[in-house]
């Protein structure tokens, strides 16, 4: 087979689509990720969240916590990232979030993996590229306890929709 042909096989992968997904089906995120100080800190700041629990330490040190709490909606940001790779990395959008619990704090320096749950999938009545889906999601530290719990729902391009083609850009140019 001609190295530079399109027809080459590759080895990869394109996320999950529409068709993919079934009700109870169970993804566990592949990676964890710690939280750092630092990511604490910029995202309290970027969202200019002014609660002084998640950037200010001697404050913190006065509350039951004894140290900064990781800011709630970072948690659910990080959360939902360690989500897409399993279910919506070819979404066209977020639709809702709802349910949003939070039965333990994190702090800097804890390792959060994802778990979710398919609940719902069904075909869109306006748009026929795509289908929405309807998942639960929780967030488990590096201790086993669950630090968040939500729903979501999505709109997910069903395989060979033509926003999801590949984009590789193939060149007829030979490795040097």
């Amino acid at each position: 087979m001609n190295a530079n042909s399109d027809s080459t096989a590759t080895k990869g992968t394109q996320g999950r689509f529409f068709e993919d997904l079934e009700v109870g089906d169970v993804y566990r995120s592949r990676l964890g990720r710690t939280v750092t100080e630092t990511d604490n800190i910029w995202f309290t700041c970027l969202t200019m969240n002014t609660n002084q629990a998640h950037f200010n330490q001697v404050f913190a040190e006065r509350t039951e916590f004894g140290k900064p709490l990781v800011n709630s909606c970072l948690t659910l940001a990080l959360v939902t990232g360690l989500t897409v790779p399993d279910t919506s990395e070819n979404a066209q959008a977020n639709l809702a979030w709802t349910d949003i619990k939070l039965p333990n704090p994190v702090f800097a320096g804890d390792t959060l993996w994802a778990e979710t749950e398919v609940l719902d999938t069904r075909e869109s009545r306006s748009r026929p590229n795509v289908g929405i889906v309807s998942v639960r999601s929780r967030g488990i530290n590096q201790n086993r306890q669950v630090v968040i719990e939500y729903q979501r729902s999505f709109m997910l391009y069903k395989r060979g929709a033509p926003e999801v083609a590949d984009m590789f850009p193939i060149t007829e140019q030979t490795w040097s």
